[in-house]
């Protein structure tokens, strides 16, 4: 079983790295390019448990290690191998 983890800035949050991309590729003449946000994408491998148990495993990793709760939001997904 495999946990497809996404996490990014909050909305409400201004993100310096993706301005900066998005500033870059404006120069590479990009120019259709609008707001960009730089996240994180982890895929984190998972044995032994039900389908249940893994979303409910993943939340908790989520919200202890993986994503800042105060300026990161993530959703994840659990996908049967």
């Amino acid at each position: 079983m495999l946990a497809k983890v996404y996490v990014t800035p909050k909305k409400a949050n201004i993100d310096p790295q993706g301005k900066a991309i998005a500033l870059s590729l404006h120069a590479l003449a990009y120019t259709e390019v609008g707001e960009v946000r730089m996240g994180k994408y982890l895929e984190v491998q998972l044995t032994g448990l039900s389908h249940q148990q893994a979303e409910q495993r993943v939340e908790e990793m989520c919200q202890r290690l993986l994503a800042n709760s105060v300026i990161e939001d993530f959703r994840f997904e659990i996908v049967e191998e």
